[in-house]
């Protein structure tokens, strides 16, 4: 059996917001596995329902930038957090944020662009820059979004100066309406998109293994109630669509408001602008999502450089 650390433990219990000793347990049957100990919780009733979505493990930098009717969202990682606050690390960033909605918008084709200035490629420029700051980076994830009669709106949570911060949201809005409706309103989806996390625009969008891992968590749940077949399945497809209505953009809850859902409020705005809006596509990028950074026992690195 897998040891189990009290780092584990708090862990999960931060995820799932189960106690200490049912947290053990979950691990102890699981063989430590972390998503199969939040599986086992949720099925016993101790955990609330948690996302698939890793946590922010990795320091560095998102970039936003909106040009036009086309924006890009870019992560550049970087060891510790003390290199986001660089000047020279974050005028990369806005760089290579500049040239993914220029076009180069996969990672190889950005890291294969001319950097600005006659230093070489995008790789030559961040190869210098790990020389230069003597920590390692790297060009993570690029994402653009377009539009085409619209607007582009986009978000930075945690912003360290304009454009760059830990969470990069954009929201892309088809509309003939003005600005003047269109941009407030797609602020306002964005902040919700970054506080709340959809994992997809509406249920069809929805990883189709994400349902059947939630089908299996409601089944057996369902199971353990004792009630009749009919009843149980019920149980199933009920939970199901409310884990679907939660995480996908259209069907959440406002948080601006707490009360009415996303798409409800696009169509209001519709009918206030007497046009047609749609909300056609986003994008939510955090850093560090699914990155594990290594745990390190501070105490005991001291010790062993002192040799102890």
């Amino acid at each position: 059996m897998a040891d189990i650390t009290a780092s584990m433990v708090k862990d999960l219990r931060d995820r799932t917001g189960a106690g200490m000793m049912d947290c053990k347990k979950a691990l102890g049957e699981t063989n430590a596995d972390m998503e199969a100990a939040v599986d086992w919780l949720r099925t016993k009733g101790l955990a609330a329902a948690a996302k698939k979505a890793g946590r922010t493990a990795a320091e560095g930098l998102i970039g936003v930038i909106v040009s036009g009717n086309k924006g890009a969202v870019v992560e550049v990682n970087s060891e510790t957090d003390f290199v986001a606050k660089n000047e020279t690390f974050q005028a990369f960033v806005r760089t290579v944020t500049d040239l993914a909605v220029a076009g180069a918008d996969d990672v190889a084709a950005l890291l294969a662009a001319p950097f600005p200035g006659g230093d070489g490629s995008v790789q030559d420029k961040l190869t210098q820059n790990i020389a230069t700051i003597g920590e390692h980076q790297s060009l993570r994830r690029v994402t653009s979004v377009s539009v085409g009669e619209g607007v582009l709106t986009s978000y930075v949570h945690n912003a360290v100066v304009s454009g760059l911060g830990k969470i990069g949201v954009l929201v892309a809005l088809e509309s003939s309406a003005g600005a003047d409706v269109l941009e407030p309103l797609g602020k306002q989806i964005a902040m919700h998109i970054a506080a709340a996390n959809p994992l997809a625009l509406d249920a069809d969008g929805l990883d189709a293994d994400l349902i059947e891992r939630e089908r299996a968590i409601a089944r057996e749940k369902a199971a353990a109630s004792g009630k009749p077949a009919d009843i149980i399945e019920k149980m199933i497809e009920g939970g199901v669509r409310k884990y679907a209505q939660e995480n996908a953009l259209l069907t959440q809850v406002f948080v601006i408001d707490g009360k009415t859902k996303v798409g409800d409020v696009v169509a209001a705005a519709a009918k206030a602008a007497g046009t047609a809006i749609t909300l056609k596509s986003f994008v939510r990028v955090q850093l560090g999502e699914g990155i594990e950074r290594e745990e390190k026992d501070f105490a005991a690195e001291v010790a062993a450089a002192a040799g102890n």
